[in-house]
Order: C-alpha cells, then sequence, then structure tokens
C-alpha cells in the first residue's frame, strides 16, 4: 500500500466510493468497512486508534441511521451509514500510507483542467494541506475532551465529548482562517504558472 501510486489508490477509493453509493446492499456496506478496517491494520493503524478515530463520525452518523430507518426502514438507514462509514475508513488508509507531499501534487495534477472553468489547483493544494495537517489536531483534541469528560465522572455522556469538541474545533476554524486572512492568502490570486505544493517544498 506504502509502495503503490498515488493515482491508483485515489482511484480505487473513487470507485469504492461510488460503489457504496450506487448499490445497495447491507451485505456490501458491512464487508466494505471490515475491509477497510483490515487495510487498516496492514498499513499500520491499531484497531484501538482506529476505533478512537472513528468515534465522533460514528456518532455523528447515528442522525442518518435514524432517519433512514424512519424513511425506508432498519436496513436502510443501517446502510446509509455503514457506506458513509466506511469510505471514511478507506480514506484513512489512503491518507495513512501516502505521504501528504505526495498526495497533495497527484490531486493538483489532477485537477488542472479544471482551471478554465475558474477552478484554482494551487487554492484546492492548500486547502488539502490544511485539512491534513487539521486531523491529528482535531484528534488529539478529542482525546482531551474524551480524558476531561471521564475526570469529571461523565465518561458514558455522549453531550460531554461532542459539544466542547464541536466548541473547539470551530474555534480552531476560526482561528485557521483568521491565520490565512492576516497573511493575505485567503484573497491572494493564484499564479497558474506556479508547481505543485510538493515541488515547491522541494525546490527551497
Amino acid at each position: 500500500m506504502h509502495r503503490s501510486p498515488v493515482a491508483l489508490k485515489l482511484a480505487v477509493l473513487l470507485a469504492a466510493t461510488v460503489t457504496l453509493t450506487l448499490v445497495r446492499s447491507l451485505g456490501l456496506s458491512v464487508g466494505a468497512v471490515l475491509a477497510g478496517a483490515a487495510l487498516a491494520w496492514w498499513v499500520g493503524i491499531p484497531p484501538r486508534r482506529l476505533a478512537r478515530m472513528l468515534l465522533v463520525p460514528a456518532l455523528a452518523l447515528l442522525p442518518v441511521a435514524a432517519f433512514g430507518w424512519w424513511q425506508h426502514g432498519l436496513a436502510r438507514g443501517s446502510e446509509l451509514a455503514l457506506d458513509v462509514l466506511a469510505a471514511i475508513v478507506l480514506a484513512t488508509v489512503v491518507t495513512a500510507s501516502t505521504r501528504a507531499d505526495r498526495l497533495v501534487d497527484s490531486l493538483v495534477r489532477g485537477s488542472r483542467w479544471l482551471r478554465p472553468l475558474g477552478f484554482s489547483p494551487e487554492r484546492f493544494a492548500l486547502a488539502i494541506s490544511l485539512m491534513l495537517r487539521a486531523i491529528p489536531a482535531l484528534l488529539e483534541t478529542m482525546g482531551d475532551v474524551r480524558d476531561a469528560a471521564v475526570a469529571r465522572g461523565l465518561g458514558r455522556s455522549p453531550r460531554a465529548y461532542l459539544v466542547p469538541f464541536a466548541v473547539r474545533a470551530v474555534g480552531r476554524a476560526h482561528a485557521t482562517g483568521e491565520a490565512l486572512s492576516a497573511r493575505g492568502l485567503a484573497d491572494q490570486e493564484s499564479d497558474p504558472g506556479s508547481a505543485p505544493v510538493g515541488e515547491r517544498r522541494r525546490g527551497r
């Protein structure tokens, strides 16, 4: 997995996500989650760490499952939630087995054909870089929130996890936006001839 081409991994991720979206099968959804968990273990993510990473997304998907159950029955509601969870697990496998600069450069190269439509690959690369940097920070925040809830004797209360985590996550997003605006990056026009992020980093 670590040596596989980035484009191949992204293509497989896209194909798996599209298949999960189009094919209505609870068995396929369960199998995709289990396959993603096995791949995560293969690329070096311990099961306990993967479970911690998926705790907040799983809780956030409970309303999705409940709505699907109300509209289409229990099987369909479970399938909707498991499809999203499987996509998250598979995307985690891709990011865990790919260097960030290689992933960003591949995404920039693959999106250059959209430049005539007003799409900026460079801004896209900046957004992806910020996202990749934010994931470990959010996981650390989730751990701090969990420890604080346990210390207050609220380890079994979902509200004790979700509310402080959401507040701190939104606060971090605002701080990041303000930092970008202060540096003029939020409104800076991209240079059409600029190189991908990874290439600029290697050239310094």
